[in-house]
């Protein structure tokens, strides 16, 4: 089988879980091969084992992480060069896809990107796509070069599938090019003790129907383990940070339930949103748009039906 290429996307060894649906995703098509760039490689072996890695190319150098996106790209450039892989996996963040768009240039190759789904069809690659705020689903493959794919998290469940992969160190030299631009300072984000928003299996998401009041919503998110999200009329009356905004502007997410509190349902919110797989629905207008697309909708003041939901939620796990 050929290799497929999977970035590791990682902070310090931290694994995030959209390598593990990747390497998931990888094993369908071919045999899995991470790519991991920086330090903590010691803390990041278990997790790239766990889900089926066959080999992990090893890139230790300091300058590769002393710059932005750019020396990814070249990386995997690089040993796409010599393992000639059936196809290349990144995630679909804003810098996934900058790396994936850098690389696809250097690979003269065809690119797709905010992937929901991958599959072999007739020995080709096929992608899925939710295209046109979620209005149509489109299937695509690359007939260009290497298949450079980037999925979008919580595309595919995690399945394990414990491995001894081997390993390789590669050695790199940034270009001119790549090295434009050093990283001079980082400063780590504020715990918030919630989920990160695109990669939580769960997000409760707040609009203009909180008033500016998401302490509703954010105590039924922390009732479920979810992630708390916005609107844009929410994040533009200062109501919430515009880091938490889903919407065509804002953020992008496919969890397994999305649940919407006070948002009317405009097309820029749905195209952030519309790919979840279970979506609820709280409103009191029951005419909202929002309701034409959920899979269960409430027709009532969240500030009355979310309480009541937390303190459910509360009694179910005892």
């Amino acid at each position: 089988m050929a290799e497929v290429l999977v970035l590791v996307d990682h902070v310090g060894g931290t694994v995030r879980k959209t390598t593990s649906e990747l390497l998931t995703i990888a094993r369908r098509i071919g045999e899995p091969s991470a790519v991991f760039i920086g330090d903590g490689y010691d803390a990041a072996k278990g997790v790239l084992a766990a889900f089926g890695a066959q080999k992990v190319y090893r890139v230790d150098a300091a300058e590769a992480t002393a710059y932005l996106v750019a020396p990814q790209a070249e990386i995997l450039a690089q040993i796409a060069g010599a393992a000639s892989p059936a196809a290349i996996l990144v995630a679909s963040s804003a810098e996934g896809k900058e790396v994936a768009a850098r690389l696809a240039i250097k690979l003269s190759s065809g690119l797709v990107t905010d992937a929901v789904g991958v599959d072999v069809t007739d020995g080709a690659i096929t992608t899925t796509q939710s295209v046109f705020a979620g209005s149509y689903t489109v299937k695509a493959s690359v007939n260009r070069g290497t298949p450079i794919i980037a999925v979008k998290p919580n595309s595919a469940a995690p399945e394990e599938s414990p491995s001894s992969p081997s390993e390789e160190s590669v050695a790199y030299t940034p270009s001119g090019a790549s090295a434009a631009a050093a990283i001079v300072s980082t400063v780590p984000k504020a715990a918030s003790g919630r989920p990160e928003l695109t990669e939580a299996a769960i997000v409760v998401s707040g609009g203009r129907g909180t008033g500016g009041d998401f302490s509703k919503v954010e105590a039924f998110a922390d009732s479920l383990g979810a992630a708390v999200g916005a609107s844009r009329a929410a994040v533009d009356a200062g109501w919430y940070p515009h880091t938490s905004q889903v919407g065509q502007t804002g953020k992008q997410v496919s969890p397994s339930l999305y649940v919407a509190c006070g948002i009317s349902g405009a097309i820029q919110h749905r195209a952030g949103m519309q790919t979840s797989k279970t979506i609820i629905a709280v409103n009191k207008d029951p005419e909202a748009p929002i309701f034409e697309l959920v899979d269960f909708g409430v027709v009532g003041d969240l500030f009355a039906v979310l309480p009541d939901a937390t303190a459910k939620v509360a009694a179910a796990k005892g």
